[in-house]
């Protein structure tokens, strides 16, 4: 099996044309390459002398799988497989974790993000693809295996840990402040379109008047559903180009009959990549919404499967894709509309807030504070000693509003929060104009400022 860069359990764009059957012998595996294949040929295809020899001609897209390597990388497109609760991609150094996932799992053995796993029972990981690691975890559940780690900080440990059950939820979703609805989807599944659409109506029904959509780490999947997620973005006619073998189209998106609010937010990563890219793409080239993040992984490329009568299969990059208006994505990946240091829920979900603000003025932001942090607003004016619950609000950034007591001396309001402010996250405060002096009368605008606590 070839070795080659993959993210998040290897899922990536699948093409859904009719899949084929073929004898699996070396002839026509050269067959397909040479009716099919879009790419690069590194060597004399004609004088390879076995399938795995062929294959690592091609790019580091094409494979050849056994049946229990492809019912595994089936299973991940889908969320689900025995293994450790993370989500893993392929590293120069081994496999590195991306995300934790089952707490069952993850958090017993002490995984963390930024892990990479060096080696499995004894065997190397450099050289793997992240499908031949995850066959290592195709064990009955409570198997135990034999991980080394590499630490971020330098540090090389080694732990035992037990498989498990593992499934990652394809979507979730929940109510922020002011009513913006977020959706996050993990990965293009043959359903995911539809359980994009079933939150979308989930949250429409809890009052969401805004909406976030998170790519973020999501490696890609089906195409359909890419089609499908395309055209529940206003204005988004078209879901991608594609330039094949034999054929340069414009692939229309497919409707859905919703439609998400203008100016929807999209959110994505370095790790984002395939059908998450291809969303991209379409959305920026139409306007259709607006993307914060990191540059994106830059596949850009189309698979296809073919089948063999032993279990077999040839997964062979078949066509590339760009976005409607001709957006490169290939070795380029997509930039988005604003780039972000931090977490971009924090930047999306704070643009969304201020949406609403236009007549509060923004007072200048305050990073690294502390978690204890107390804030003191000055007034120019004595404020009226009692306030009401709703005049002063502090706002957890990709989350709600959080408990905080408020008290007022002279011309100063001193807000302090009731729990420790988190590390690391960020936080809105709005002083709402409802705040009255001390002869009752109200203030001309409120004031807002974004605070970021030290890590």
């Amino acid at each position: 099996m070839k070795k080659y860069l993959s993210l998040l359990l290897s899922i990536m764009l699948l093409l859904l044309l009719p899949l084929q059957t073929f004898a699996a012998t070396l002839d026509e595996v050269k067959t397909i390459i040479r009716n099919d294949y879009v790419g690069n040929i590194n060597g004399n295809l004609e004088s390879a002398k076995t399938i795995e020899e062929a294959i690592n001609m091609l790019d580091p897209y094409s494979d050849y799988f056994s049946k229990d390597e492809y019912d595994s990388y089936m299973n991940t497109i889908n969320n689900s497989s025995s293994g450790l609760g993370i989500v893993i991609q392929k590293h120069e150094k081994g496999i590195l974790v991306t995300e934790l996932v089952n707490a069952n799992s993850s958090t017993k053995s002490n995984f963390q993000v930024g892990d990479i796993i060096t080696e499995v029972n004894g065997l190397s990981t450099t050289a793997m693809s992240v499908e031949e690691v995850q066959a290592l975890f195709l064990n009955e559940e409570n198997t135990m295996v034999e991980l080394k780690i590499l630490k971020s900080n330098g540090a090389t440990v080694t732990q035992t840990v037990q498989l498990c059950s593992s499934t990652l939820p394809n979507v979730n979703t929940k109510l922020l402040y002011e009513n913006v609805g977020y959706i996050s989807l993990n990965s293009f599944s043959e359903d995911g379109a539809q359980l994009v659409a079933n939150a979308y109506t989930k949250l429409l029904n809890q009052g969401a008047t805004s909406f976030i959509v998170d790519l973020q780490n999501n490696g890609g999947g089906y195409v359909l559903t890419a089609e499908r997620l395309i055209g529940m973005f206003p204005g988004a006619l078209y879901a991608y180009k594609m330039q094949s073998s034999t054929s340069n189209v414009l692939v229309n998106a497919k409707q859905q009959g919703i439609l998400f609010p203008a100016k929807t937010r999209l959110l994505v990563n370095r790790y984002s990549a395939s059908a998450s890219e291809m969303t991209a793409a379409a959305l920026l080239d139409q306007h259709a919404a607006i993307l914060y993040g990191e540059q994106t992984f830059g596949k850009g490329t189309m698979q296809s499967f073919y089948y063999f009568p032993d279990g077999s299969v040839l997964k062979l990059t078949i066509a590339e894709f760009f976005g409607p208006k001709g957006t490169v994505v290939k070795d380029t990946g997509i930039k988005p509309n604003i780039v972000t240091a931090t977490n971009p829920l924090y930047t999306a979900h704070y643009d969304q807030i201020t949406e609403n603000l236009d007549t509060y003025k923004q007072l200048p932001s305050l990073s690294n504070v502390p978690t204890t942090k107390t804030f003191t607003i000055n007034f120019n004016k004595e404020i009226a000693s009692q306030l009401d619950s709703k005049d002063v609000e502090i706002v957890q950034l990709g989350g709600t509003a959080i408990a905080a007591s408020t008290e007022v001396s002279g011309k100063q309001l001193i807000i302090k929060p009731t729990s420790p402010l988190q590390k690391g996250r960020e936080y809105m405060v709005i002083i709402k104009p409802t705040i009255k002096d001390k002869n009752g009368k109200p203030m001309i605008k409120g004031y807002y400022l974004k605070v970021a606590v030290q890590k």
